[in-house]
């Protein structure tokens, strides 16, 4: 049985196990090439055999890390002396990551390498977390701190690039949210309503060097109670949770509020803590009720004046849902203890006649002027999505623009292109479609007008002025023809198809 320790955060120990994982050379492409790209990508759902198997019989300092830190593997100790030479077997337990049993060394936590992509361009970090499923053989602990995974990815590549002055990560778990933040924040404050997770957390940005995050335990918005930012973002503990007896409650995921009721008091109290111009942005669920859609209860729960995006990524029914994170709790249909958490789960939903539940990413905006209209969008797109960060920021610029009138001049995003289907021996198409390569990929069928207005938007020709040429091409009055276009050149705008100039 695996001892958990307290982490404690040292900066100098920090320091100094940088000093020794970067001498290691212990990141995401070594490792890869280590132990190759197949046992990788095994790994990454959760078989670990071919990777060990790669890496047998090798005492080299990456390979007796990666079982150690990455794999989470006792390791012998002379082994983790010598590649860790600087902070030390004492060090890493003076931090909480690691102890020692007789001629053995025992991790107490993962360091992993996280490599990132954003504006600024790539790097990566080192993070700590508490030991998962694999490396504990069995269920986690409910105070279990979790490391990198694909929420926290999602929500990294849902943030929009933009410079602020203070920023807000609330619950930040490992703090991965954090670190990415402050490289376009002056200042972060980081909140947690776990000590554990603080705690990891200040670890890692110690380790990455980075000092600009203040770290503040507490629920919800009390710990920056009369405070503002201008960005607020959140990987909350979202998931819906039975508060019944024998259901395990961890502390990365269940807020302890019923239903969806910790999304709702998010959305309606974040624009409080924004200043104008300001966002929020966080991943939660939200369930469709007696027939109510999921979406439209949201709707209903953001305050008047605040810009709303919603976007649905996925459904599922109360039995999938119940079943994926009975899973994610490292509970699987074959233990005995499936059947009991998955009727409580069923009861739980009953309840509150759940018909399914959604999935997917809410932006808030404090408008910069009160009296604008309010940009209130809520949609479900299930294709693949990049760059949604940059596509959001766009959507939003675009709709600022178009509340100032329509501008003068249009260009067409750089990666939108234009395809056209033609019945065999047809002469005109009989299908034109403008597609996005990258954020939404949106695809959208125009007609003969909104293709050739698009088409002349190139920067040089006014909107005034391509609008009138098609008039005359077509042979319609122009007033007939703005009032066919404009809604749907608006819809272009705030889709990234097409920027002001």
């Amino acid at each position: 049985m695996r001892r958990q320790l307290t982490p404690y955060p040292d900066a100098a120990l920090c320091a100094a196990l940088a000093a020794d994982l970067d001498a290691a050379d212990l990141r995401s492409e070594p490792l890869r090439g280590a132990w190759g790209d197949d046992a990788d990508d095994a790994f990454g759902r959760g078989i670990r055999g071919p990777l060990l198997r790669a890496i047998e019989g090798r005492t080299d300092a990456l390979a007796t890390l990666g079982r150690f830190f990455v794999v989470g593997l006792p390791q012998p100790a002379d082994a983790v002396e010598a590649a860790l030479p600087t902070v030390g077997l004492a060090g890493l337990e003076a931090l909480g990551l690691a102890y020692r049993e007789d001629d053995v060394a025992v991790p107490a936590a993962l360091v992993r390498p996280q490599s990132f992509v954003d504006a600024d361009g790539v790097g990566e970090w080192w993070i700590a977390s508490d030991l998962d499923e694999v490396a504990l053989g069995g269920a986690l602990p409910p105070d279990h701190v979790l490391g990198v995974g694909g929420a926290s990815r999602t929500l990294a590549e849902l943030v929009m690039p933009v410079p602020v002055a203070r920023a807000l990560d609330l619950g930040t778990g490992c703090g991965i949210q954090a670190l990415l933040v402050a490289r376009h924040a002056t200042n972060v404050v980081a909140t947690d309503i776990s000590a554990r997770a603080l705690a990891y957390a200040e670890i890692n940005a110690m380790i990455a060097g980075v000092t600009t995050i203040e770290f503040r335990q507490g629920s919800m918005f009390e710990p920056v109670a009369g405070e503002t930012f201008g960005l607020i973002v959140s990987n909350p503990p979202f998931v819906i949770t039975p508060r019944a007896e024998g259901v395990p409650e961890y502390e990365y995921r269940d807020g302890g509020l019923v239903g969806d009721a910790l999304v709702e008091k998010f959305v309606r109290e974040a624009p409080a803590f924004l200043i104008p111009g300001g966002a929020a942005q966080l991943l939660g669920n939200w369930e469709a009720r007696a027939g109510v859609a999921g979406m439209e209860r949201l709707r209903s729960w953001v305050p008047d004046g605040i810009d709303a995006w919603v976007i649905e990524r996925e459904s599922l029914s109360p039995i999938g849902y119940a079943e994926l994170w009975i899973r994610d709790g490292g509970t699987t249909p074959r233990e005995p203890e499936f059947e009991p958490l998955l009727e409580a789960w069923i009861d739980d939903f009953a309840g509150r006649a759940v018909d399914e539940i959604g999935f997917g990413y809410v932006l808030l905006r404090r408008p910069k002027d009160p009296a604008a209209p309010p940009l209130r969008r809520f949609e479900s797109l299930a294709q693949g999505v990049s760059g949604v960060g940059r596509a959001l920021r766009d959507g939003l610029r675009g709709h600022d623009a178009l509340n100032a009138g329509m501008p003068e001049r249009l260009v067409v995003a750089s990666d939108v292109t234009e395809a056209r289907h033609h019945l065999p021996g047809a002469e005109n198409p009989s299908v034109i479609e403008l597609r996005q390569g990258g954020g939404f990929a949106r695809t959208l069928s125009v007609d003969s007008a909104l293709a050739a207005f698009v088409g002349a938007c190139d920067g040089e020709l006014t909107v005034a002025q391509i609008v009138g040429a098609l008039a005359d091409l077509f042979e319609v009055p122009l007033p007939e023809l703005w009032a066919d276009l404009e809604p749907r050149i608006r819809a272009l705008v705030v889709d990234g198809f097409l920027a002001a100039e």
